[in-house]
Protein backbone atom coordinates (compact mmCIF):
# COMPACT_ATOMS: atom_id res chain seq x y z
CA UNK A 1 0.00 0.00 0.00
CA UNK A 2 1.68 3.18 -1.15
CA UNK A 3 -0.83 5.51 0.44
CA UNK A 4 0.93 8.36 2.22
CA UNK A 5 -2.11 9.16 4.33
CA UNK A 6 -1.70 8.66 8.04
CA UNK A 7 -3.39 5.56 9.44
CA UNK A 8 -5.14 6.12 12.77
CA UNK A 9 -4.99 2.98 14.87
CA UNK A 10 -7.22 1.92 17.73
CA UNK A 11 -7.35 -1.13 19.95
CA UNK A 12 -10.08 -2.46 17.63
CA UNK A 13 -8.23 -2.11 14.30
CA UNK A 14 -4.53 -2.26 15.30
CA UNK A 15 -3.63 -5.86 14.42
CA UNK A 16 -5.70 -5.98 11.24
CA UNK A 17 -4.41 -2.63 9.99
CA UNK A 18 -0.77 -3.56 10.57
CA UNK A 19 -1.20 -6.92 8.85
CA UNK A 20 -2.32 -5.09 5.69
CA UNK A 21 1.07 -3.37 5.31
CA UNK A 22 4.09 -5.16 3.86
CA UNK A 23 6.23 -2.04 4.01
CA UNK A 24 7.77 -0.56 7.16
CA UNK A 25 5.23 1.11 9.45
CA UNK A 26 6.18 3.86 11.91
CA UNK A 27 3.68 3.62 14.77
CA UNK A 28 3.62 6.94 16.62
CA UNK A 29 2.29 6.68 20.18
CA UNK A 30 1.23 10.24 21.06
CA UNK A 31 -1.27 12.41 22.96
CA UNK A 32 -3.00 15.72 22.22
CA UNK A 33 -1.42 17.42 25.26
CA UNK A 34 2.14 16.26 24.47
CA UNK A 35 4.29 19.11 23.15
CA UNK A 36 7.15 16.93 21.87
CA UNK A 37 4.57 14.71 20.12
CA UNK A 38 3.19 17.72 18.26
CA UNK A 39 6.73 18.88 17.45
CA UNK A 40 7.79 15.66 15.71
CA UNK A 41 4.50 14.95 13.94
CA UNK A 42 5.34 17.10 10.86
CA UNK A 43 8.79 15.48 10.70
CA UNK A 44 7.27 11.98 10.64
CA UNK A 45 4.76 13.04 7.98
CA UNK A 46 7.52 14.54 5.84
CA UNK A 47 9.69 11.42 6.10
CA UNK A 48 6.71 9.28 5.13
CA UNK A 49 6.08 11.42 2.03
CA UNK A 50 9.77 11.33 1.11
CA UNK A 51 9.84 7.53 1.36
CA UNK A 52 7.66 7.22 -1.77
CA UNK A 53 5.58 4.36 -0.37
CA UNK A 54 8.36 2.47 1.44
CA UNK A 55 7.08 3.69 4.83
CA UNK A 56 3.59 4.14 6.29
CA UNK A 57 2.84 6.36 9.27
CA UNK A 58 0.34 5.12 11.84
CA UNK A 59 -0.72 7.01 14.95
CA UNK A 60 -2.01 5.72 18.28
CA UNK A 61 -3.53 8.22 20.72
CA UNK A 62 -2.47 6.80 24.10
CA UNK A 63 -5.29 8.57 25.96
CA UNK A 64 -7.89 6.85 23.76
CA UNK A 65 -6.05 3.51 23.49
CA UNK A 66 -4.28 2.82 26.80
CA UNK A 67 -4.39 -0.93 26.16
CA UNK A 68 -2.11 -0.61 23.14
CA UNK A 69 0.33 1.55 25.07
CA UNK A 70 0.40 -1.08 27.84
CA UNK A 71 0.72 -3.95 25.34
CA UNK A 72 3.87 -2.41 23.85
CA UNK A 73 5.31 -1.12 27.11
CA UNK A 74 5.01 2.53 26.12
CA UNK A 75 5.83 4.55 29.23
CA UNK A 76 7.01 7.79 27.62
CA UNK A 77 5.65 9.65 24.64
CA UNK A 78 6.37 10.18 21.91
CA UNK A 79 7.38 6.59 21.29
CA UNK A 80 7.71 5.49 17.68
CA UNK A 81 7.75 1.77 16.97
CA UNK A 82 9.10 0.54 13.65
CA UNK A 83 7.01 -2.45 12.58
CA UNK A 84 7.83 -4.71 9.66
CA UNK A 85 5.70 -7.71 8.71
CA UNK A 86 3.76 -7.36 11.97
CA UNK A 87 6.82 -7.41 14.23
CA UNK A 88 8.45 -4.53 16.12
CA UNK A 89 11.98 -4.25 14.73
CA UNK A 90 13.12 -1.03 16.43
CA UNK A 91 11.89 1.99 18.37
CA UNK A 92 12.67 5.62 19.15
CA UNK A 93 11.61 7.24 22.41
CA UNK A 94 11.35 11.00 22.61
CA UNK A 95 11.55 13.84 20.14
CA UNK A 96 14.80 13.13 18.30
CA UNK A 97 16.19 15.01 15.30
CA UNK A 98 14.97 14.21 11.79
CA UNK A 99 18.39 12.80 10.91
CA UNK A 100 18.00 10.10 13.58
CA UNK A 101 14.64 9.01 12.12
CA UNK A 102 16.12 9.04 8.61
CA UNK A 103 18.99 6.77 9.76
CA UNK A 104 16.50 4.30 11.23
CA UNK A 105 14.38 4.34 8.07
CA UNK A 106 17.40 3.86 5.80
CA UNK A 107 18.49 0.88 7.88
CA UNK A 108 15.05 -0.73 8.13
CA UNK A 109 13.00 0.14 5.02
Amino acid sequence: MADTATVHLTEQNFDEALSQHDELVMVDFWAEWCGPCRAISPVLEELTRESAGRVTLAKVNVDENPGLAARYGVRSIPTILFVKQGKVVDQVIGAVPKTKFREKLDALA
